[in-house]
């Protein structure tokens, strides 16, 4: 192939996913053009909608992944770089992931503008995830968490607005942008407490299935990485799970050269929550995602799951 263009979304922290992506792989391209364009997402044109979750019903799918995926069937884009935790486990028709990009960033998720010690009792915080809504009324039930929308920098500027003593981010979004609060102004969510998103820190490369391009990118990525993301991306799956429901899930290399699979489910008033552990061979991660998840239900995460979709 001479030229392949490469779509992602317009935001900062897309573009920089982006160009980390292509620093990976463009040394294995010698003679191939890469052109890039810009997709803007139902996620980035609705700044109204309260929730995510609303705005992706609205446009008939994922608000983060579900146009770019359209362009991608269409021929328009020959690859999409997606933050992996914005992409659904059930792919576009005629599309497949490649073997995930590694390194894979900080998985964790920090509170942006203080400590959770430090907040004071009926302290003000901004996200507008469920998921980490659930878990932090799930440490802090004291808290009043505000739904907020926007990117990275609009978020953060919510920090001592209109009473907002703090919000919660990815660590990989900041990291990538260079915005992470100074160190007496944040406090990193220890992964096993606060489990994140399945897939959070991770880049989805999708293209679609049979292409030149697949076969030319074959082995562009990170087995480790890739079995971590698998597993809990089969475990979200096995739940029925996405961005509406509260499901955080850690996959991750242990001592021994195993998988281990961390994963909790947690009501969205914080309170209850279901957790498991457990760990298999880094060869059947989807194996380990679903016996995971099969264990969260057989705990009562299925109740849970109930009353979140009424």
């Amino acid at each position: 192939m001479d030229v392949i263009t490469v779509g992602s979304r317009a935001s900062a922290l897309a573009k920089q996913q982006a160009r980390e992506w292509l620093a990976l792989v463009e040394p294995r391209l010698p003679g191939v053009r890469i052109k890039r364009r810009l997709l803007t997402e139902g996620g980035d044109r609705d700044r109204t909608t309260s929730t995510l979750a609303e705005v992706a019903r609205t446009a008939g799918g994922s608000a983060f992944s579900s146009d770019q995926e359209r362009a991608l069937v269409e021929g328009d884009v020959d690859v999409v770089v997606h933050s992996l935790k914005d992409l659904p486990t059930t792919l576009a028709a005629g599309t497949r992931l490649l073997t995930t990009p590694g390194p894979r960033q900080d998985v964790a998720d920090v509170l942006c503008g203080a400590t959770l010690d430090g907040l004071p009792e009926g302290a003000r915080v901004g996200t507008g995830a469920p998921r980490r809504i659930a878990q932090l009324l799930h440490l802090r039930p004291d808290l009043d968490v505000v739904p907020i929308r926007g990117n990275v920098p609009t978020r953060l500027r919510h920090v001592g607005r209109g009473g907002m003593h703090a919000v919660v981010l990815a660590s990989a979004g900041l990291n990538r942008l260079g915005m992470l609060p100074p160190s007496g102004r944040r406090q990193v969510l220890d992964p096993s407490v606060f489990p994140p998103s399945p897939g959070q820190g991770a880049l989805g490369v999708q293209v679609r299935a049979g292409s030149p391009v697949e076969a030319l990118l074959a082995g562009t990525g990170d087995v480790g990485v890739d079995a971590c993301v698998r597993a809990e991306r089969a475990l979200l799956a096995e739940l029925h799970g996405g961005c509406s429901v509260p499901v955080g899930a850690w996959g991750r290399i242990g001592p021994e050269g195993d998988l281990v699979l961390s994963a909790a489910v947690t009501a969205v008033d914080g309170s209850r929550q279901v957790t498991a552990s457990g760990s298999g061979p880094v060869d059947a991660p989807e194996k380990l995602g679903g016996a995971l998840a099969a264990e969260l239900l057989a705990l009562g995460a299925r109740e849970i799951l109930v009353a979140v979709r009424r």
